[in-house]
């Protein structure tokens, strides 16, 4: 690797790689390594790219290993990076480019490297790895710095003081990549990972008084979306057909352009662009969402979760100090904005559910939103096409839900939002329906979904829970969404007659035939079947008792179909909740009697309408509101920490890790 354009291919004949490796050990005050840094290398951003890079390093990693013992040259090189970066805010400042471009080649070489290390060794072993550096015979080296503390900390000082332009992306996205490939020892381990070098470092040591800058950091890169600079931003390029060539000596060296433009002469322009256009973004939120799902220490909590917990608005203008340590202030418009506009993305869905769920007054802020269906119709966009999402997606999808309709504000207010022409529900054309009316339809798709297909009970569950928090301020239910609930409970009511059945047939098997281990699975599916139907009729009923009159469309989908209530009405489990829908359905047919035979669907309406007024309203039993609080699991962490290493694993921009060896995830995870 020289001045010239470097391909992955050149790795292993380059004559500089071969001294980096070697047993030979090389001065930090050298010539030579100027030389081995004034390279101009692609730095993949897809996986096939990565993938390549990766088996390109590996061999070269694993003889460094055996040889650094004995040269001390990854120190040396690592050295020779912290070098480059005390002059880094300076450089930015006078716009030199050279000087950038150089500390971001080293970093580079620093964690390729350092990601095969990881693989090969402990965290104790990659320590010693740091120590090793070459003393004159008969000499003592009395410095005893800590160089792996010593690169982390300039790390984290580098991304919240090198401020982001066009000159510092590179270097700051490759800082934010090396600190993710630091933390990365957790991904080889099936128990999640409570202690070790580097978690001190960044939760304990002196780290720790940048915490709530880097968050606040990571968040403004998130929130900035800033697309990777193209390579013809301040570059001539010269085609010779060699590659990208860059003087060195005219000062207009900056090869770090081409590291997010593929293939150097004939590269369609943005192509790589096309498949990741925000590098750094993505990049950011994955090294977020992993530092602040650390697990709480021994005798601190996690920092970062602290600062992700507890920002304030920058329009925020009250003096009370916040009692939690490491607040900040950020603008919530912003992140809300960025919030919106992302959703399509599992590690932006995690997010918006961090915020939700913890920050209080992130939470206070959305839910104070007028345009709430900026937020909310990507999330059901999410769960509509839950067919090609990953469940873990779905669950965030729908756990959001859940914590919105906690709120009675909410529950109102979605009502009041008319959309028009929803282009991705292809079911039915909905030219003009309620926010709320459709998020109805797809809490309910996503139950059929479940029931035909996963049978997953905690996704039931959430759904369900959802919908009995909003059906006391039902309103104006859309024609299609109040037909959906009625469908929803005659499928059920199927599926009960079904079970039942199956479930008396294996009880009056052959004599002889050992059924025993079969009916203890049709009683578990008649127990879960049964609490859904409950749930679903108090769904109903908290409807009619609340908002009778706002609903004629559910009324007259449920007097449409009313025989399918009459089988419940004696059973033991329903009698109670059966009362007033009884009730209501008794006092409708009776005046629908009056109104005389062959009504007009309009008549109908009409004679509903007027009955919603007439009927009393103490004919009706009371029965407790129904509200459900989403609550996390116990140790959250058994979930979450696998998940957000399964999104860096799959979604880090020029990251790929060979499936070899990973134990906290299946190779099937999301």
């Amino acid at each position: 690797m020289g001045a010239n354009t470097s391909q992955v291919s050149e790795l292993s004949e380059s004559q500089s790689i071969r001294n980096l490796i070697g047993p030979d050990a090389i001065s930090e005050n050298e010539p030579f390594w100027n030389q081995l840094i004034s390279f101009t290398f692609t730095s993949p951003t897809c996986s096939a790219d990565a993938k390549l890079l990766e088996e390109a390093v590996v061999p070269l990693a694993k003889t460094l290993i055996q040889n650094n013992p004995r040269s001390g040259n990854f120190g040396a090189l690592v050295r020779v990076f912290l070098s480059r970066t005390k002059e880094l805010k300076i450089s930015t400042e006078c716009q030199d480019q050279l000087f950038i471009w150089q500390a971001h080649n080293a970093l580079f070489l620093v964690r390729c490297l350092l990601k095969v290390f990881i693989r090969e060794m402990s965290e104790e072993e990659l320590h010693l790895q740091f120590s090793y550096q070459e003393r004159a015979p008969g000499t003592y080296d009395s410095i005893c710095e800590d160089l792996l503390e010593e690169l982390v900390c300039n790390l984290v000082h580098l991304i919240v003081e090198v401020p982001l332009l066009d000159i510092t992306y590179n270097i700051l996205f490759e800082s934010v990549t090396t600190l993710l490939v630091l933390l990365s020892y957790q991904l080889f381990h099936k128990e999640i990972l409570r202690e070790g070098l580097i978690y001190g470092y960044l939760t304990k040591g002196r780290c720790l008084s940048l915490t709530s800058r880097l968050v606040k950091t990571l968040l403004y890169n998130f929130i900035r979306q800033e697309k990777c600079p193209p390579a013809t931003h301040v570059l001539q390029t010269q085609t010779d057909g060699g590659g990208l060539l860059y003087g060195l000596a005219s000062g207009v060296a900056s090869g770090l352009w081409s590291v997010f433009t593929l293939g150097g002469v004939g590269t369609r322009p943005g192509a790589e662009q096309e498949q990741n256009p925000l590098p750094l973004s993505n990049q950011s939120l994955l090294l977020l969402l992993v530092l602040a799902n650390l697990t709480d220490g021994p005798d601190c909590p996690n920092p970062y979760r602290q600062a992700v917990t507890s920002f304030k608005n920058t329009q925020d203008t009250s003096s009370i100090p916040s009692p939690q340590p490491h607040t900040f202030q950020i603008n919530f418009n912003s992140l809300y904005t960025a919030l919106c506009e992302q959703q399509k993305s599992d590690q932006v869905t995690l997010l918006l559910y961090t915020l939700l769920h913890q920050n209080s007054n992130m939470r206070t802020y959305i839910l104070s939103r007028t345009d709430m269906e900026n937020l909310v119709l990507p999330i059901l966009e999410i769960l509509y096409h839950v067919e090609e999402r990953n469940s873990h997606h779905v669950y965030m999808a729908l756990i959001i839900l859940l914590i919105l309709t906690e709120d009675d504000t909410f529950n109102r207010s979605i009502h009041e939002v008319v959309l028009k022409n929803i282009s991705w529900y292809t079911e039915r054309v909905l030219t003009e329906i309620s926010l709320g009316s459709l998020l109805i339809l797809v809490v309910i798709r996503t139950i059929q979904f479940n029931m035909t297909r996963t049978r997953d009970k905690y996704l039931h569950t959430n759904c369900l829970a959802a919908l009995a928090n909003m059906s006391a301020q039902f309103r104006n239910l859309h024609q299609y969404a109040a037909q959906r609930i009625i469908s929803l409970f005659a499928l059920l009511s199927k599926k009960h007659n079904k079970v039942l059945e199956q479930a008396t047939q294996s009880l009056h098997g052959p004599l002889g035939a050992d059924d025993r281990t079969v009916l203890p699975d049709y009683a578990q599916d008649l127990n879960v079947i049964e609490e859904v139907i409950r749930m679903m009729l108090e769904i109903i009923n908290s409807c009619l008792s609340n908002s009778l009159h706002h609903n004629p469309n559910l009324l007259y989908a449920l007097l449409y179909k009313r025989e399918l209530f009459e089988q419940f009405r004696s059973h033991p489990s329903f009698q109670d909740i059966m009362q007033n829908l009884d009730t209501v359905i008794g006092f409708f047919s009776q005046r629908l009697e009056q109104a005389g035979s062959d009504l007009s669907v309009e008549r109908v309406q009409e004679v509903i309408k007027k009955g919603a007024v007439a009927l009393p309203k103490d004919r009706l039993k009371i029965f407790p509101e129904l509200k459900f609080k989403y609550v996390e699991e116990e140790q959250p962490e058994d979930f979450f920490i696998p998940y957000v290493w399964s999104l860096v694993f799959n979604s880090g921009v020029g990251l790929h890790w060979i499936s070899q060896g990973i134990e906290l995830f299946s190779m099937d995870s999301p």
